[in-house]
C-alpha cells in the first residue's frame, strides 16, 4: 500500500538551526550548524551520519529538549518555542521520542503500567479505572503482554524494554515521532522485528517519524527521504531512491560504499571508498567545508568557503553542498564511478533490511 504523504502543508519547517555548547575558555562545540528540512505529514525523514555529526542533537531540539542558539523550528506553522501553557501541553502530546538507549530511558523504579499509564492519565486519555485496559492495548500493539505490567525494566531484556520505550511513546497518541537510533542497542534479530512493527504502527496510526540512525541500509528500508549530516552540517538531502541511486557528495559515496554486503561475489566485485585523515573537532571549526581535509576533489576554495546545499538542477529536490559534484554532474564527467554505482544499487538492501523483509 501506497503511503499516504501530505506535502500540501509541512508539519515541521527547520530554518537555519544551529545548536552550540560553550566548552570553556573560549571555545565552542557547533553541535548543528545551519541546517534546515520541512518534515510532511506522513512521512518518514531519515538523518543519517556518523556519530558525532549531530543527528541526536537535531532530533532533541524539535522536540525541545535542547533550545537552539539560533534558528527557527514551525510546528504547523507556529514557533515551538513560543508556546502558551495550553499549547505547550498539546505539543508534548503530539511530538514524541523514542530514545537510543533502552536501558537509561526507563525510569528503573516505575512499573510498566506506570512508565506507560502516567502519559495517558497526564493529558486525560486515561482515568484510574480504565488505566490497566488501555495499557494492555498498547503493550498488544507492540508485542507485550498483561503480564508485562506490574514489572520492573530491569526484569526485561534489551529487544522488550525497547518495545515498552515505544509503547510510552505511543500511549499518548501522538503524530509526530522522533526515532533516536531506535534499534542501534539491540540484535540483529530483534532489530527487523521492530523495525517491521514501526512501519506498521506507522500505516495504522497515521504518524510521521524522524529517523535518526548511522545504518544506511535501515535508513534505507524505511525513509520516504533522507538527510545525510556531516560534523554538524547537511551535505546532501533526496528522496531515497535517488540519494542511494545517485549520491552525489563525495562523503555520502564513502558512506554508500562502507555497507556490507551478504553476498561474497558482490563484496569481491564492490569498490570501497577510503578516505585519510581524522574526523575535524567540531570545536571552533574552520569557515569552510567540514569535509575538505579528507576529500579527494577538495580545491583551495573548498578550505576556504562554506559551501551552499543547492539543487543539483534548476528545480531539483536533491540537495547537495559540493560544488565539485554539481559541476561534474551538469558539466563533465560523473562525479562517482558508474560502475561501482551499479553495482551498488544490485547489493544496497543488506542485511537487517532484508531480515526485515522476510519477517
Amino acid at each position: 500500500m501506497a503511503k499516504r504523504i501530505d506535502r500540501s502543508t509541512p508539519l515541521f519547517q527547520v530554518t537555519d538551526l544551529c545548536q552550540y555548547f560553550n566548552v570553556g575558555r573560549g571555545k565552542v562545540l557547533k553541535a548543528v550548524d545551519h541546517v534546515h528540512f520541512t518534515i510532511y505529514k506522513g512521512e518518514t525523514l531519515g538523518l543519517v551520519g556518523e556519530s558525532g555529526c549531530g543527528k541526536s542533537t537535531t532530533g532533541r531540539c524539535l522536540v525541545k529538549l535542547y533550545e537552539p542558539a539560533a534558528g527557527t523550528i514551525t510546528y504547523k506553522g507556529k514557533d515551538i518555542f513560543k508556546y502558551t501553557r495550553e499549547e505547550e501541553k498539546a505539543f508534548r502530546k503530539n511530538v514524541q521520542m523514542i530514545f537510543q538507549n533502552p536501558h537509561s530511558s526507563l525510569n528503573p523504579r516505575m512499573t510498566v503500567k506506570d512508565i506507560i499509564g502516567s502519559g495517558m492519565k497526564l493529558h486525560g486519555l486515561a482515568t484510574d479505572k480504565d488505566v490497566d485496559q488501555k495499557v494492555e492495548a498498547i503493550l498488544k500493539r507492540v508485542g507485550l503482554n498483561r503480564d508485562h505490567m506490574s514489572r520492573f525494566p530491569h526484569e526485561f531484556s534489551g529487544g522488550q524494554k525497547q518495545r515498552i520505550g515505544i509503547a510510552r511513546a505511543l500511549a499518548v497518541e501522538p503524530e509526530f515521532v522522533i526515532c533516536d537510533e531506535p534499534i542501534s542497542a539491540l540484535d540483529v534479530s530483534i532489530q527487523a522485528q521492530v523495525l517491521n512493527m514501526l512501519k506498521e504502527l506507522q500505516e495504522e496510526m497515521g504518524l510521521t517519524y524522524l529517523f535518526i540512525a548511522h545504518d544506511l541500509s535501515v535508513v534505507k528500508y524505511i525513509s520516504d527521504r533522507v538527510i545525510v549530516m556531516y560534523l554538524g552540517t547537511m551535505v546532501e538531502f533526496a528522496d531515497s531512491e535517488e540519494l542511494y541511486a545517485h549520491p552525489l557528495h563525495p562523503y555520502t559515496q564513502v558512506l554508500l560504499s562502507s555497507i556490507p554486503v551478504a553476498d561474497p561475489k558482490l563484496v569481491r566485485e564492490k569498490k570501497r571508498i577510503m578516505v585519510k585523515g581524522e574526523i575535524p573537532s567540531p570545536i571552533n571549526p574552520k569557515d569552510c567545508c567540514r569535509f575538505a581535509e579528507r576529500c579527494p576533489y577538495a580545491t583551495e576554495s573548498c578550505r576556504q568557503e562554506v559551501p551552499e546545499l543547492c539543487s543539483v538542477f534548476p528545480g531539483s529536490s536533491h540537495l547537495a553542498a559540493c560544488p565539485y559534484a554539481i559541476a561534474q554532474l551538469t558539466g563533465g564527467a560523473p562525479a562517482y564511478d558508474a560502475k561501482m554505482q551499479f553495482r551498488q544499487k544490485r547489493c544496497i538492501m543488506p542485511t537487517i533490511a532484508s531480515r526485515a523483509l522476510m519477517l
